[in-house]
């Protein structure tokens, strides 16, 4: 069996290769893929270069974790059968390449109890699913605290203001640099930080990935204030100890989702609860997969771009 992948063979060496698979072994599916999702955290390191000492990383790479497709082949006692609309987190079923994360390809085969089945009208927003389960999980963590503040307004900080609303916490406040990314709240404000007078967060968010601003959080933050971590950091994090000494500060460190967390996702958007609406803002051809991991990565009005593998397949 062959498929057609994203292959990323070193810094800014990206292209469209084919590469064989695995032959499936029981247990597995074999899934047509329709969509995946160009993930401008882990996926923006693997490309640039930048990715830190991660277990199984190894060049060459099939790269991504958020692709929706059809089963079509299915061995016994998997739970699934053919033509199931499922998400798939990924693959490592490739001859030629490791699979970290192994989403970005026409075909993936992967073992069933990795796969979730998911509503088909969802189309490419079920892309998206990796997502609302690592912001579901941020916010359902140890003794975790609803947000009051997020930093970011991307599709990470989109989600996880939109599901801290679903709880029924008080709307967050975003905040966002970019005007280009205000637009789009749900029963919440975006506003630049420059405009936020508010000096007692008990509870921050990080959704931006940014390492060079946790002096500025800590300072907006009360005493006895959690700040979490919901992004994937490449750089060292520091910060000047006397603030959050004297605040008696917390700092947690989101990992990614369980399968509590998409087993929660997913019920939540079959009653219609939560809502994914708005979030892929740019489409493009598999053949054109270089162009479209550039834009992904570098134009500011990007925030979700998803590959069309329909004309690969």
């Amino acid at each position: 069996m062959h498929a057609s992948a994203v292959l990323i063979e070193g810094a800014k060496k990206l292209s469209l290769a084919e590469i064989g698979l695995k032959d499936p072994e029981a247990g597995d599916v074999v899934v047509r893929v329709q969509h995946s999702g160009i993930s401008t955290g882990t996926e923006k390191l693997l490309w640039s270069g930048a990715m830190p000492p991660f277990p199984g990383l190894a060049y060459p790479l099939v790269p991504g974790y958020e692709a929706v497709g059809e089963v079509v082949d299915a061995t016994a006692g998997t739970g699934h059968k053919v033509g199931d609309f499922v998400f798939v987190p990924g693959s490592s079923g490739f001859r030629e390449a490791k699979g970290l994360f192994g989403g970005s390809a026409s075909y993936l085969v992967t073992p069933a109890d990795r796969v979730r089945t998911i509503d088909p009208a969802l189309g490419d927003s079920g892309t998206l699913f990796a997502l609302a389960a690592t912001a579901r999980h941020a916010l359902a963590g140890f003794y975790a605290r609803l947000p009051e503040l997020i930093i970011g307004h991307g599709v990470l900080g989109r989600l996880l203001a939109r599901l801290t609303v679903v709880a029924g916490g008080k709307p967050p406040t975003v905040w966002e640099v970019d005007r280009n990314r205000m637009p789009g709240a749900q029963g919440y404000q975006v506003i630049h930080p420059d405009q936020d007078t508010k000096r007692d967060y008990q509870s921050i968010y990080d959704a931006s990935g940014c390492t060079d601003l946790l002096d500025q959080w800590i300072q907006r933050c009360g005493r006895g204030a959690e700040i979490v971590l919901a992004g994937f950091y490449s750089e060292r994090i520091n910060f000047a100890f006397p603030h959050a000494f004297m605040r008696e500060m917390k700092f947690r460190i989101a990992a990614e989702w369980s399968a509590d967390d998409m087993t929660a996702i997913n019920a939540l958007i079959d009653e219609g609860i939560l809502s994914l609406d708005g979030l892929v803002t740019h489409r493009a051809k598999a053949a054109d997969a270089k162009r479209a991991y550039v834009q992904a990565f570098e134009d500011p009005t990007c925030y979700k771009m998803v590959l069309d593998w329909e004309a690969l397949n």
